[in-house]
């Protein structure tokens, strides 16, 4: 009895100890405080100023006082202004040169230098690739709307030039400053801007494809385009979910490459969200419509975030349950 009552002395005296050294889920609290601290007070206080500001017909100068106060004028404002219409219109097409166009390349892109490029060229030859699809999301946009700019240059420009030099000469445009061309310029750089992050993405994610599924299709007689059709798409569906939702949020709220590039012109013709509120405020000093805009902006871009976690989360455990 003795000794029975002594070893379990000691496995509760053990069991004592191991609980005592586990870490107390309140302790992961002081790990996030400062996340917190710094969410709230560059993203949350921003956002609810913003938006207090909105309900006002503020000029920028002084203080907002009561006089100021127009309760939900601006947004039924919005509501009838045709130009912030154009501009959420422009989006759209935004959202398809950002997100939709560099998705399906890039897929596209990554599937073949990882199933094809790497097995017949090596994996340095993949690198260099990678990488050099990757550079222009290195540049600044400033410096790289420049180089556009220069390059599409009506006159004495590299693409027109080039046309001239190789005969057709007829094909020579104003490229950024026709309004039936701005805008799909535009879609053109930022589709060369937006490429690489995809294709760096979904590379990432083939690397946990299991290679046995490729070479079962393979000895099957499974071409590439059936590989990739039939093992690719469906093993990386949760990356393609986080592209299409990262890339389409930076669509919508895309405004270095239209500062640069076009300053939403010709005629409004490239004017986007994100520029409309901008100039709103700063060019036209009527900041409690610009704030209105953008506090539409983020609303938008937060659904879309919030339906893109979604998607996500459900088909990873779509996947999970697979595996299971």
């Amino acid at each position: 009895m003795t000794v029975t009552v002594e070893k379990r002395g000691a496995a509760s005296k053990t069991r004592r100890q191991v609980t005592g050294n586990r870490p107390r889920r309140d302790s992961y609290a002081l790990f996030l405080l400062p996340g917190a601290l710094a969410f709230l007070a560059v993203i949350v206080l921003p956002f609810a100023m913003n938006t207090g500001v909105s309900f006002t017909d503020w000029q920028g100068v002084g203080t907002p006082g009561a006089d100021d106060w127009t309760g939900l004028e601006n947004y039924r404002e919005l509501l009838d202004d045709s130009e912030f219409w154009a501009s959420f219109r422009h989006s759209l097409f935004m959202v398809v040169a950002m997100a939709a166009v560099p998705t399906v390349v890039g897929l596209v892109l990554a599937a073949a230098l990882f199933d094809y490029v790497g097995k017949h060229f090596g994996t340095k030859t993949v690198a260099v690739l990678r990488a050099c699809f990757y550079l222009p999301q290195v540049l600044p946009i400033a410096v790289a709307g420049i180089v556009w700019s220069w390059i599409l240059a009506p006159e004495n420009g590299s693409l027109n030039e080039l046309l001239k030099a190789v005969g057709l000469g007829s094909w020579q445009q104003d490229w950024l400053g026709d309004p039936d061309l701005a805008l799909y310029t535009v879609m053109a750089i930022l589709v060369w801007v937006q490429l690489g992050f995809p294709l760096v993405v979904f590379m990432a994610g083939l690397q946990r494809v299991d290679p046995q599924l490729y070479e079962a299709a393979e000895l099957d007689g499974a071409g590439w385009w059936r590989r990739f059709w039939h093992i690719t798409l469906p093993q990386i569906r949760p990356e393609t979910y986080v592209v299409l939702t990262w890339c389409s949020i930076a669509a919508l709220k895309v405004f270095g490459a239209v500062y640069v590039l076009t300053k939403g012109g010709p005629g409004g013709a490239t004017n986007v969200p994100s520029y409309f509120s901008f100039t709103t405020f700063f060019e036209k000093t009527q900041v409690g419509y610009g704030a209105a805009i953008s506090t539409v902006l983020t609303i938008v871009i937060l659904a879309l975030s919030l339906l893109g976690l979604k998607l996500q989360t459900r088909a990873e455990d779509a996947e999970e349950g697979l595996r299971t």
